[in-house]
């Protein structure tokens, strides 16, 4: 079979595939994909189709192997990225399954800022930053708990010692001090791990949500882009605040609340969870 031929006849069983998945027949539209994949094994969408089966099926080792193979044949495919980092948070490998999702937000961002991609991505973003904020968080409080443990009993076998000493009326308050003390040491060392609330000016005025892609109108308030889009659109061209007139070209990118949502979220390890 010439190349020609061979591609004709692979991409018959893409849409085959594709017509298999759209009615939910999984495994079809798997051993169509496979077939054009043995026909052309060089093209990346074969494997990004396949990986959707696969994920359809929470079968994450394949979805793995296919979204890294992918990747390998062409870098910037958003869903392959995006796959790769569900498939790894699976594995509880959260900071690579992060890390790939951000590369995913960025190229979706790039391709097409409005599309429903980049949305959803944002949201297994979060919800993958914070589980990893949350087993880190965990790791560090058995820790802290641990070493905490170990300076009680150290403090206690001092406080024995004295009172073996005779020294109890002097031991006694001074162990409770002591312990007060540990303990409030510990407490402060257990605050980076408590999540806490988004402040205000982090948040959309109208959603009352953390802003993701936030831009600043003439009149100084900032809203998220997606949110001021579709009041311009279907409501009318006014501020919803302000109520001065505004135009989607006077919508100007707030770089600043952007850079302070990342610093915020990146301190405090994304503990915010969105639903």
């Amino acid at each position: 079979m010439g190349p020609s031929l061979a591609f004709s006849t692979a991409e018959e069983l893409r849409k085959a595939g594709n017509s298999y998945f759209k009615k939910g027949f999984f495994n079809a539209a798997i051993e169509a994909y496979t077939e054009a994949i043995t026909l052309c094994p060089d093209i990346p969408v074969y494997y990004t189709n396949r990986a959707l089966c696969h994920l359809k099926r929470n079968d994450w080792t394949r979805v793995e192997e296919d979204s890294r193979k992918a990747i390998q044949l062409e870098h910037n495919l958003v869903k392959a990225h995006y796959m790769l980092g569900l498939a790894l948070l699976q594995k509880q490998e959260y900071a690579d399954g992060v890390k790939e999702l951000e590369r995913a937000l960025d190229l979706g961002r790039g391709a097409n800022p409005k599309g429903y991609m980049v949305e959803e991505i944002w949201q297994e973003l979060a919800k993958a930053k914070y589980m990893e904020w949350e087993d880190l968080s965990s790791k560090r409080s058995w820790e802290l708990q641990n070493l905490k443990e170990a300076c009680e009993n150290a403090l206690k076998e001092k406080h024995d010692a004295f009172e073996m000493e005779g020294f109890l009326d002097e031991a006694g308050p001074t162990h409770m001090r002591q312990l007060e003390a540990l303990g409030r040491v510990f407490e402060k060392a257990a605050e980076a791990d408590t999540p806490s609330e988004v402040p205000d000016y982090l948040c959309c005025k109208i959603t009352l949500d953390i802003f993701r892609d936030p831009v600043i109108t003439p009149s100084g308030v900032t809203y998220e882009r997606s949110v001021i889009l579709n009041h311009l659109e279907k409501v009318g061209n006014f501020d919803p605040i302000t109520r001065e007139p505004l135009d989607q070209s006077q919508l100007i990118p707030n770089f600043s609340i952007k850079e302070a949502v990342e610093a915020y979220l990146q301190e405090h390890g994304w503990a915010y969870r969105t639903e």
